[in-house]
């Protein structure tokens, strides 16, 4: 690694993780301002929710291919590609004169927001090479991703009140250059393997199609439901395309998957755990600010201030503690503990009564959220990236990621139908509106709990025990190292 790579490897993280958040508050920083741009641009209320969904689909779809082009390509020159269109799309979202422009624009958004986040995990393991430091890294980096939504929602909120909704796409532009003029001076530059080295366009093709079908069957449960035709050809065809993409890459020469990724116990271990809990914890975030406006009667700015515990308790925790118990104690049982304390916190919430008060019923639930995520999902995250091959480091990244989008997606989807159906059956029953919804809310926060408990046993039974600050055999030493012809960089 270059003396200047050593001396600016912070100020290189601290870029790495204003672009995360840029990408992840444009997720959620669109929720509150759907209204204003419903009336402004004449959207339909079917086609409102693509404003949404044409980011997740792209996002959610690129993800893997992204991480496999940082490889090949060399992740500096992805991770810069990724911010320039991010930037761009945001500015064409901002000067958007109808929904068809809007929806382009957001899907392009989602594009530049895979490129950029994929190989963002890849570029820090390549920075912190040394066990202790990268825990620290990686703890700040999933700072950003675990609080990002919930800060998302509150600038939403200011920005569109202040001065119009063009202002939360508008806000990206002179954070994109910045971004790029830093990446420029700060992360040196790096050579990929190359596209001779392994980029399988059908195979590509297969998985992106796949999996952006997949995100489109899940997010378009809410408006067609898990049953229709529409959700089930979706998701027949997405499980079809992703078969037939496993068996290319059983059978071609250069797989954009290789199978020796997915044969890296504790990368899959710990990408299965991490679907289950962000599963859980995305419906948290969404159930729980619904619950606190139409039950709990709060309007939209107070349910965001309400949110605030939540991301300064994992600021707290990932910040300043997270990394120092990884690096003495190991990822593992950082991890166990956050999934316990996760558990217990959906159990807090399956006892709102429809009358609870914030003080009493809610603020604890969020104190314990916030401990829980500042402690598991950075530990997941290191688990998932220990034991990636330094070439492959790229691809573990897209993978985290994928795993990240549509867990979460499919969570979401899955828990707020669930609340939805137990609403209406207790409202058919004679149950009063306050009080259906909290008990819908209390059954989703329940089976919310049953997958974070899924996720503890998958990584009790799977994860391995190692001493604490030690790389995963899988790993080596070279994931310590840099070749003496390839200088060491963020990517």
């Amino acid at each position: 690694m270059s003396t200047r790579t050593v001396e600016s490897r912070w100020p290189a993280l601290l870029l790495l993780c204003a672009g995360s958040l840029m990408i992840i508050l444009d997720g959620s920083i669109v929720a509150v301002a759907l209204p204003a741009i419903q009336r402004d641009l004449g959207f339909t209320a079917t086609g409102l929710a693509w404003v949404v969904n044409a980011y997740l689909v792209a996002f959610g779809g690129l993800l893997l291919l992204a991480g496999r082009l940082g490889d090949l390509l060399g992740r500096r020159t992805v991770f810069l590609a990724g911010v320039a269109l991010f930037t761009l799309a945001s500015l064409l979202c901002a000067v958007a004169t109808g929904p068809a422009v809007l929806v382009a624009a957001r899907f392009l958004q989602g594009v530049g927001g895979a490129l950029t986040m994929a190989v963002s995990l890849g570029m820090i393991v390549r920075l912190f090479p040394a066990p202790a430091e990268r825990a620290r890294a990686i703890a700040v980096f999933s700072f950003t991703g675990a609080a990002g939504s919930s800060i998302g929602m509150l600038a939403g909120g200011v920005l569109t009140d202040l001065a119009g909704w063009p202002a939360i796409f508008g806000i990206n532009l002179p954070i994109g250059l910045g971004i790029l003029l830093g990446a420029v001076r700060l992360l040196e530059a790096d050579r990929g393997i190359g596209l001779r080295a392994g980029l399988d366009l059908l195979g590509a093709g297969l998985v992106t199609a796949g999996l952006m079908l997949a995100v489109l069957a899940i997010v378009g449960t809410a408006e067609h439901g898990w049953a229709s035709a529409r959700t089930l050809g979706a998701a027949g065809l997405a499980a079809a395309l992703l078969a037939a993409f496993a068996l290319r890459q059983r059978a071609v020469a250069t797989p954009l998957l290789p199978p020796r990724v997915l044969r890296t116990p504790d990368l899959v271990a710990a990408n299965v755990v991490q679907f289950l809990m962000v599963a859980a914890f995305f419906g948290f975030q969404f159930l729980l600010a619904l619950e606190l406006q139409l039950v709990q009667g709060l309007d939209a700015a107070a349910t965001g201030l309400a949110f605030l515990p939540t991301p300064v308790a994992i600021a707290v925790v990932s910040l300043g503690l997270a990394g120092r118990l990884t690096a003495r104690y190991g990822a593992r049982p950082v991890l166990l503990t956050g999934l316990t304390l996760a558990v217990l916190g959906f159990l807090l919430l399956a006892r709102l009564p429809a009358d609870g008060g914030y003080l009493a019923d809610v603020l604890p639930a969020m104190l314990v959220f916030g401990v829980a995520g500042g402690l598991s999902l950075p530990a997941v995250t290191t688990l998932a990236m220990a034991g990636a091959d330094p070439a492959d480091a790229g691809l573990a990244s897209g993978l985290v990621n994928t795993t990240q989008q549509v867990g979460g997606a499919l969570g979401l989807a899955a828990l707020a139908t669930l609340a939805a159906s137990r609403a209406e059956d207790l409202r058919g029953a004679g149950w009063m509106e306050a009080d259906a919804l909290a008990a819908g809310y209390r059954t989703a926060f329940l089976v919310a709990a049953a997958l974070v408990t899924a996720a503890l046993l998958v990584a009790l039974a799977t994860l391995r025990r190692r001493p604490a600050g030690r790389p995963s055999p899988a790993a080596g030493d070279r994931s310590l190292e840099t070749s003496p012809g390839r200088p060491g960089i963020g990517g």
